[in-house]
C-alpha cells in the first residue's frame, strides 16, 4: 500500500509546526509519503520530537527555527530548506498567534503583533517560496485561516482581521497562480483541541458548544485530512476554497 500514498515524491514546508494543527498536518503529510520541512518558533524541543517521529516513518525531515513575521529569516530559513531538503512541492502557512482584548482596550502592539505574524507571515513565506511552488508539477498552497476570520468573534478584531485578509489574500493569489497549474486554498479551522482552546475556561466552553450543530469540538486530525486532500491529485481543479472545518457553527 505504500506505494499508493497521495503525496509520495512531494515535499512540503509547515510553518508553526511544533504543535497543534501544525504538527499534526505535517505528521499527516508524512504519512502519505512528503517529505518534510519543519518550521517552529518556540518549542524546540516538541519540533525535534516530531522530526524523529516523521523520520521513523521513512521520510526525510528538516528542522528550521524562524520567526516567520520577520522576512530576512524566512529568505534564511529557505536556503536551509534548499540545501538539505530541495525544493517545496506544498507551503502550508499555519503559523499564527492571538492576542485577545475587547477593542477599546486593544493597543496598537496588540494589533501589530497579530497582523505582523498571521498576516505578514503569510506573505513573506509565500513570497520566498513561490518560485519553488511554481516550479513543481503539483504546486500548492494551504492557508490556515479560522472561522473567526469568517464570523467574527468577541476581543478578537485584530485577530479577526488577520485571518479575513489570509481568506481575500487566498482568492487574489488563486487567480493569478492558476493559469499556472498551482493551486490555492484556505481551511478555516471551527473550535479544534489545541492548548488555545483547551485554556478556554469551562463556563465559556460549555457556551461554545451550543452553538456547534456537532456538540462537540474538532481534532486537529480532522484539519489534517483536509490538508492532505488539498494537496493531493484529487483536489488539482480546486482553487480559491475556503474549507470550513468547524462543526456546522458557521454555514
Amino acid at each position: 500500500m505504500w506505494g499508493m500514498r497521495r503525496l509520495d515524491g512531494l515535499k512540503a514546508l509547515v510553518t508553526g509546526a511544533s504543535r497543534g494543527i501544525g504538527r499534526e498536518i505535517a505528521r499527516a503529510f508524512a504519512k502519505e509519503g512528503a517529505d518534510l520541512a519543519v518550521n517552529f518558533l518556540k518549542g524546540e524541543a516538541e519540533a525535534d520530537s516530531i522530526a524523529t517521529e516523521l523520520e521513523s516513518l521513512g521520510t526525510r525531515t528538516w528542522v528550521y527555527p524562524a520567526d516567520t513575521s520577520d522576512l530576512e529569516q524566512v529568505k534564511a530559513m529557505k536556503a536551509s530548506v534548499e540545501k538539505h531538503l530541495g525544493k517545496i512541492d506544498i507551503l502550508v502557512n499555519n503559523a499564527g498567534i492571538n492576542v485577545d482584548k475587547m477593542f477599546v482596550k486593544m493597543s496598537a502592539d496588540d494589533w501589530n503583533k497579530v497582523i505582523d505574524v498571521n498576516l505578514n507571515g503569510f506573505f513573506n513565506c509565500t513570497h520566498v517560496f513561490i518560485d519553488h511552488i511554481l516550479a513543481s508539477k503539483q504546486g500548492r498552497i494551504i492557508n490556515i485561516t479560522s472561522i473567526v476570520g469568517r464570523m467574527g468573534n468577541i476581543g478578537q478584531v485584530n485577530y479577526a482581521a488577520s485571518k479575513s485578509g489570509i481568506i481575500g489574500m487566498t482568492k487574489a493569489l488563486a487567480r493569478e497562480m492558476a493559469r499556472k497549474n498551482v493551486t490555492v486554498n484556505a481551511i478555516a479551522p471551527g473550535f479544534i483541541e489545541t492548548d488555545m482552546v483547551r485554556g478556554i475556561p469551562q463556563p465559556v466552553k460549555d457556551k461554545v458548544l451550543l452553538q456547534i450543530p456537532m456538540s462537540r469540538f474538532g481534532q486537529p486530525s480532522e484539519i489534517a485530512s483536509a490538508a492532505i486532500f488539498l494537496a493531493s491529485k484529487e483536489a488539482a481543479y480546486i482553487t480559491g476554497h475556503v474549507m470550513d472545518v468547524n462543526g456546522g457553527m458557521y454555514m
